[in-house]
C-alpha cells in the first residue's frame, strides 16, 4: 500500500477530519478506548464517515508504523451531495441521468462503468457508503480518469437517496433479468436513474420496491447474465439513442 493513501494514528486522523480532508473509510482496532478514541469516534459518527472495527493483526499488515489502532484511508476523489447535484442538472436545462450501483465490489467493474457513464453523459454515480468497492487508484485507472470528471455521490442511506430522486421527478429503472420488459421498449427519454446490481446477488429487494420500472437485456446464450459494466454500456447507449433520435 502506498503511504500517501492513508493516515495512521488517532490524533492525525482527528486533525485530517477537522481540516476537511475527504476520507474513504477508517479502520479501528477492536476494543479501542480512551479520550482520543472517543473524540475521533464522535467525529466519525457526526460526519457519517464509513468505518469498520478490525483485529489489530489487520492493521499491522497494512502498516508497520505506530498506528495506535487507527488507519484512515484518504479519498482519491471529492464526493458530491445528491441534494446539490439534482437541482444543478435541472438548472442546466438537462434531463437528469444517474446510475445507482448496488453492492458492486469489484473496483475494475466500478471503474469501467464510470468510464462508460462519463462518455454517455451521465450526470452522476451513486454508490453506497458500505458494501461497495472503494474508489481507489485501481478504480480510477480502470476508469481512464473518468472518476475525476464524473460526479460521485456516496450514500449513507441509499433508500433515502432513491426517494429523493423520485421526489425530484426522476423515474427509477432497475436492470434485472427477473422481468419481461426488454430495455429497448422502455421510454428513457425522461429524467431518470438506473439501478445496477452485483452479478452475484442482483439488486436488493428493498431497492427494487422503490423502482418505477424494471427492464432486462435479452440473453440468447447459455450464460445467464452479462458483466455489469457491459450491461451498463448497453443500457446507457440505448438512453443516448432515444434522447438523440429525432
Amino acid at each position: 500500500m502506498k503511504k500517501e493513501t492513508y493516515i495512521y494514528g488517532i490524533r492525525p486522523a482527528i486533525e485530517a477530519i477537522k481540516s476537511g480532508k475527504e476520507l474513504e473509510k477508517i479502520f479501528l482496532q477492536n476494543g479501542l478506548k480512551g479520550e482520543g478514541f472517543r473524540e475521533l469516534f464522535g467525529l466519525i459518527r457526526e460526519l457519517e464517515i464509513p468505518f469498520q472495527f478490525v483485529p489489530v493483526e489487520k492493521l499491522n499488515r497494512l502498516s508497520r508504523q505506530n498506528h495506535q489502532g487507527v488507519i484512515a484511508f484518504v479519498s482519491e476523489i471529492t464526493y458530491q451531495r445528491i441534494e446539490d447535484l439534482v437541482p444543478f442538472v435541472f438548472e442546466q436545462g438537462r434531463q437528469p441521468l444517474f446510475l445507482i450501483l448496488d453492492r458492486i465490489t469489484d473496483v475494475r467493474n466500478v471503474g469501467a462503468i464510470a468510464r462508460t457513464a462519463e462518455c454517455a453523459g451521465v450526470d452522476g454515480l451513486l454508490i453506497p457508503a458500505r458494501g461497495s468497492a472503494q474508489i481507489n487508484s485501481d478504480a480510477i485507472k480502470t476508469s481512464a480518469g473518468a472518476l475525476y470528471k464524473l460526479p460521485v455521490v456516496r450514500c449513507n442511506d441509499m433508500r433515502e437517496s432513491i426517494r429523493f430522486l423520485k421526489e425530484s421527478g426522476l423515474t427509477i429503472f432497475a436492470a434485472t433479468e427477473k422481468t419481461e420488459l426488454e430495455y429497448t421498449t422502455a421510454d428513457f427519454n425522461k429524467p431518470m436513474a438506473i439501478i445496477l446490481g452485483s452479478e452475484g446477488e442482483g439488486i436488493s429487494e428493498e431497492y427494487l420496491k422503490l423502482t418505477d420500472l424494471t427492464v432486462r437485456i435479452p440473453i440468447h446464450g447459455e450464460i445467464e447474465s452479462l458483466n455489469v459494466s457491459v450491461a451498463s454500456g448497453i443500457l446507457l447507449y440505448e438512453v443516448l439513442r432515444q434522447r438523440t433520435t429525432k
